[in-house]
């Protein structure tokens, strides 16, 4: 039987008990990770013992209760240590209770549902095997790849493999940051929160790029959870970019890592040049499917259209 149970009623040691054994457990299942980008509003259905997960973080704007897909967090969806089916999953969907009028998630990429029961959405991801030899993996690489690396040591970079997560963020907030307005120093304030977390947990790495000068140009968080390293946030300056900074970072720690049980998560994008820079290093594309229900009224659904603030940011 499928439960819904408020935040505070969950148990921590049996969800995460269960994230870490399911055969699609990711980083962003987990309790404590949901506390931060979410705030600690989150409530989730679960089956059985803990069984199986469904995670649902929720806000309410304009008297309107709804689900939404937080920042930094790539996938949720439906977590299980048993077998899954679309019947299975069309089943918890089906469970989400009614007073959430809006829901607009991301399900992990093991979720497989009827899309002609929902609204589904492609979203696309790439990772890469990490098991090979680097001179295997290295064989993958595209031409221009392989150029931009030998770039970036020609131009004198060098790694840094323990830098203040602050750095990077800051990084980014001068260039990339300055055109994203969606973001607000909220945001950035849980994702400092999550990077210094992780280091404490002892999974992250947070490496930089640094030019002759000793000027950061590139800096990445590199998550490592349920055999994954998820490349979860980057920073690049425009010197950076081009000197091939950040080829040449996420390179050195394919380096460092290959012939490992691991597989590289690019935390990837619709953007098609993102694509593009992420297929360079011979990855797979994974898709996995974004989630939407709409139980407004008509007349409530043309509002929150016109109110765009209400898409689940």
């Amino acid at each position: 039987m499928i439960r819904y149970l408020e935040r505070k009623d969950i148990d921590n040691e049996k969800w995460d008990g269960c994230i870490g054994r399911s055969f699609n457990g990711n980083l962003y299942g987990y309790s404590w990770f949901l506390d931060i980008v979410a705030q600690g509003e989150w409530d989730a259905l679960i089956e059985g013992d803990y069984e199986r997960v469904f995670p649902l973080v929720h806000r309410r704007k304009f008297g309107i209760s709804y689900i939404y897909q937080p920042f930094f967090t790539q996938q949720l969806g439906l977590y299980s240590v048993h077998r899954l089916d679309a019947e299975v999953l069309g089943n918890f969907i089906r469970a989400i209770p009614v007073r959430f009028k809006q829901v607009e998630i991301n399900l992990n990429t093991l979720n497989k549902v009827d899309e002609k029961d929902f609204r589904l959405i492609p979203q696309i991801n790439h990772e890469l095997d990490l098991i090979h030899s680097y001179p295997k993996i290295r064989e993958n690489y595209s031409e221009n790849l392989a150029r931009n690396i030998k770039k970036a040591e020609k131009a004198g970079l060098t790694i840094s493999k323990n830098i203040r997560p602050d750095d990077i963020i800051d990084l980014f907030r001068a260039n990339r940051g300055g055109e994203l307005k969606h973001l607000r120093d909220a945001d950035y304030l849980r994702l400092k929160r999550l990077a210094y977390t992780c280091i404490y947990k002892g999974i992250a790495n947070i490496w930089g790029a640094y030019d002759r000068r000793n000027q950061l140009c590139a800096g990445a968080f590199f998550i490592r959870s349920n055999n994954k390293a998820i490349f979860l946030f980057s920073g690049l300056s425009g010197e950076g970019r081009a000197a091939g900074a950040m080829p040449f970072l996420i390179d050195s720690y394919i380096r460092h890592h290959a012939g490992r049980h691991l597989t590289f998560d690019f935390d990837g994008s619709n953007d098609p040049n993102l694509a593009r820079f992420y297929k360079s290093f011979g990855s797979r594309e994974c898709v996995y499917m974004r989630l939407h229900l709409n139980r407004l009224p008509w007349l409530a659904r043309i509002v929150a259209k016109a109110y765009k603030s209400l898409s689940l940011r």
